[in-house]
């Protein structure tokens, strides 16, 4: 029983270094949430709509309306006419084309530009109109407000920028909490299986735990606040239209593999111990009546 102890600390210990190297791996890389827009600047494109935005910027999303208005039907007796096509048709392309959007990577630290989706901002990238990446910003500034809005619609907007921010501060801060935790853990089960003390294992595997749990909070709340991202208010400005792929990306899958191998580690870590019987029961002898 005790070598049972002793493989399933040393498999804890295994996988505790491997979510580490995974969640390292997360918070360094960028692909957390992506974009594709390829489709939609294409269909734009074929339009021959100009947008207002400068070329490679990457700007918040606006509303998403149909490209094309439906061709009006014939008439019937009975019905009435139909509506013109060509004003709904030019007020739907000024809606859904008239803001740029690019193919990006977004992560903790920044938000690029996806290589090789889109020639244009390549070549401005190369000749250094535009910068690949910019940084997400943690503190808050107002300089990201639209301008000419009402008032009323930009203290909503205010609001927003301060719940997303905090989201994002929760993101970085919990996964920080959970590496350090993590880590600090690995070192205790380490010394507790040199020195073959039972209760350094098991603290290793609280502590594996409690690491698990603060990862959990971190891509519970970056999950939240993507969503939020995706569901601000006023939706002309933030929504995505519809032809636009986006989704979560092979950073994301990482942190997640290594929650699960975080949680797996400190089950496996605080489980040995009771496996541990090397210690044999000393039982005392039973004295008789009349015996010294």
């Amino acid at each position: 029983m005790a070598a049972a102890a002793q493989a399933l600390s040393g498999t804890g210990l295994l996988l505790a270094a491997a979510a580490l190297a995974l969640l390292a791996v997360a918070i360094g890389t960028d692909s957390w949430y992506e974009t594709d827009a390829r489709r939609h600047r294409e269909r734009c494109r074929g339009f021959g709509h100009k947008r207002s935005d400068p070329p490679g910027s990457m700007s918040a999303p606006s509303s998403h309306l149909p490209l094309r208005a439906r061709p009006p039907r014939a008439l019937l007796p009975g019905r009435p006419p139909a509506p013109a096509p060509a004003a709904a048709a030019s007020a739907a392309l000024d809606s859904h084309c008239g803001r740029r959007f690019n193919s990006t990577v977004s992560g903790l630290w920044r938000r690029c530009h996806r290589a090789g989706y889109e020639p244009d901002s390549e070549e401005l990238i190369r000749k250094g109109v535009i910068q690949r990446c910019t940084a997400v910003k943690y503190h808050y500034t107002s300089s990201s407000l639209p301008r000419n809005l009402p008032i009323n619609i930009t203290n909503t907007i205010r609001q927003d920028e301060w719940h997303a921010l905090h989201l994002r501060r929760m993101t970085a801060g919990f996964i920080g909490m959970a590496v350090s935790i993590i880590l600090f853990g690995w070192i205790i089960g380490v010394l507790g299986c040199c020195k073959q003390q039972e209760l350094m294992q098991y603290v290793a595997g609280l502590l594996f735990l409690m690491g698990g749990t603060c990862c959990i909070i971190s891509l519970c709340t970056c999950v939240a606040g993507i969503n939020f991202e995706l569901s601000r208010y006023p939706r002309y400005v933030y929504g995505l239209p519809e032809d636009i792929s986006h989704g979560y990306g092979w950073s994301m899958f990482c942190a997640w593999g290594g929650l699960g191998l975080t949680l797996l580690a400190g089950f496996l870590c605080t489980l040995a111990p009771s496996l541990n019987t090397s210690r044999a029961s000393v039982q005392k002898p039973r004295q008789e009546n009349g015996a010294v």
